[in-house]
């Protein structure tokens, strides 16, 4: 699912996606991706030679947008490869956290002569598979790295020093990495040792492009999505659109990039299913299950041993857990007030960058949960999924978060697209970047 806009790439672009392929502004088309149909990719790695350039002038349709790329114009050249870098990037959607998405391209002579990206967390970093597909060509090469690359020793080596050892003549990065431990010293070290470094291009596509690492990077906390579906006179649907929750659906996609799932305890039963990605190769998010309702006992479907360890109750003190959720292995912790901050306080120390609060069906252990959450400022984005049904029960019986409406007229950079039984709108509450 693409939603497309009509800007020009030298606006200022704030395309509301959360590391997506589904919500890619500029969707990239079939004779984008027919001229990389060459490309074989293994574990961050790919193995590449085809001349981009041949003619002086090259027009590519990008979803709507028609870009003009000429020979020799480096400002062109720039963005068209630093897009590429973040095509690449997304090959690795829902792998990498905590750790960013990251891709990179090597250009020597208008030629594509290595490209990488960073698989996962624990593999090397998306400029050494690059670097290592270019090989002796990175020599006097330009690389576009959609992050700036780090100047550390983690779980792999600083990825400065291979692009130094590589003899590359110039650096091109989408966004310095708001990461203390990097923030400009990789930049400052590229430079020091001669390469010439261009930062800033294509950077709020490569921002958007890791949202939830970077707001976990400048506030400590996980980036918070609130997902809903409605109908027309505002009540709460336990309903998804048709083919949402099948590989490529939203529904299905926005579960794979998201590290955990909040989930109202009401909403569950002994015979329910938790949501899981229909993704290929999807790692399955956290599912965190929130009870609040007093003397009203948590019934969590059956689990397998494995499956176990991906769930955590967070229940009040006087609300009932059923003995049996300790016997399958599940994780409880109990407060005197279970309320969004403290969840995310724990979330944020398990390493966990963003959090998806999916509100369907009953969902009362959730309303004051999300209330409180928008009144503290802890949710940045809401995903909404509009039904054009109206709900023919009394005003006082429809279930409706009425903050929550109120709120949303506030949305940033709202977008929209449409099925045949839905409207699917998001936008952003003020971000900190």
């Amino acid at each position: 699912m693409h939603l497309q806009t009509l800007n020009s790439p030298n606006t200022n672009l704030y395309p509301a996606i959360t590391s997506t392929r589904y919500f890619n502004p500029f969707p990239v088309t079939d004779s984008f991706t027919k001229s990389f149909s060459n490309s074989k990719f293994k574990n961050g790695f790919c193995r590449f030679r085809k001349r981009v350039s041949e003619s002086p002038i090259v027009l590519r349709n990008h979803g709507g947008l028609i870009g003009i790329r000429c020979e020799g114009s480096r400002e062109k050249d720039d963005w068209f490869y630093m897009r590429r870098a973040v095509e690449l990037a997304k090959k690795a959607i829902g792998c990498t956290s905590p750790n960013p998405m990251v891709g990179c391209v090597i250009v020597k002579n208008g030629e594509v002569v290595g490209e990488g990206f960073h698989p996962k967390a624990g593999q090397p970093h998306a400029e050494v598979f690059a670097l290592r597909d270019a090989g002796d060509l990175a020599e006097n090469a330009t690389a576009y790295v959609s992050l700036e690359p780090c100047n550390h020793y983690g779980r792999t080596p600083p990825c400065t020093e291979a692009l130094i050892r590589a003899k590359v003549k110039r650096v091109v990065v989408g966004m310095v990495d708001p990461n203390p431990i990097v923030a400009s010293k990789g930049v400052d070290r590229l430079r020091d040792s001669g390469i010439d470094v261009t930062v800033g291009v294509e950077e709020e596509l490569c921002k958007n492009l890791n949202e939830a690492y970077i707001h976990r990077m400048l506030t400590g906390k996980p980036f918070v999505t609130l997902r809903y579906s409605r109908s027309l006179n505002g009540q709460i649907l336990d309903q998804v659109g048709l083919g949402a929750k099948e590989s490529g659906g939203y529904y299905s996609q926005l579960l794979q990039e998201y590290d955990g799932v909040i989930l109202s305890s009401a909403s569950l039963t002994e015979n329910s299913t938790f949501p899981t990605s229909q993704e290929p190769q999807a790692k399955q998010p956290l599912q965190i299950i929130v009870a609040r309702t007093p003397k009203s006992p948590v019934q969590i479907p059956l689990l397998t041993t494995d499956a176990a360890t991906q769930v955590i109750i967070f229940a009040e003190k006087d609300t009932e857990v059923n003995p049996e959720t300790s016997q399958q292995g599940i994780e409880t912790v109990v407060l005197d007030k279970v309320n969004l901050n403290a969840i995310l306080d724990y979330c944020g120390r398990r390493g966990l960058c963003s959090i998806l609060v999916d509100v369907t069906g009953k969902f009362g252990d959730l309303e004051e949960l999300v209330e409180e959450g928008l009144e503290q400022g802890l949710v940045q984005k809401v995903v909404m999924e509009i039904f054009s049904s109206w709900d023919g029960r009394k005003e006082i019986e429809i279930q409706t978060l009425k903050d929550l409406e109120r709120e949303v007229i506030n949305l940033r950079k709202l977008q929209s697209t449409s099925s045949k039984e839905s409207v699917l709108m998001e936008g952003y509450f003020l971000l900190n970047w």
